[in-house]
């Protein structure tokens, strides 16, 4: 699939970075974390923010960086897996 910009909603920050959270239920993290994946938001990301995504199909969660936004292409990190199991 593709980006959409509907699942796509800033949670905060300041003029230093911002926090994002980023919710598909058609994308998993390889296709996310793709350069040019987020190009269409390129206007709204900057360097070093820091994007929670959530794959609903999955379901996992990851957190990416925006590592470049340079003439319209995002590339972002590969994404750090955030653990959705319980030990105990």
């Amino acid at each position: 699939m593709a980006f959409a910009a509907s699942g796509l909603t800033r949670v905060g920050g300041d003029s230093n970075g911002s926090l994002w959270m980023y919710t598909t239920g058609d994308d998993a993290i390889a296709a996310i974390n793709t350069a040019g994946y987020f190009n269409n938001a390129s206007d709204m990301l900057s360097v070093r923010d820091l994007i929670i995504v959530r794959d609903t199909d999955t379901p996992t969660t990851n957190f990416v960086t925006v590592l470049s936004n340079a003439a319209g292409v995002v590339d972002v990190s590969d994404g750090t897996a955030v653990a959705e199991t319980d030990g105990d």
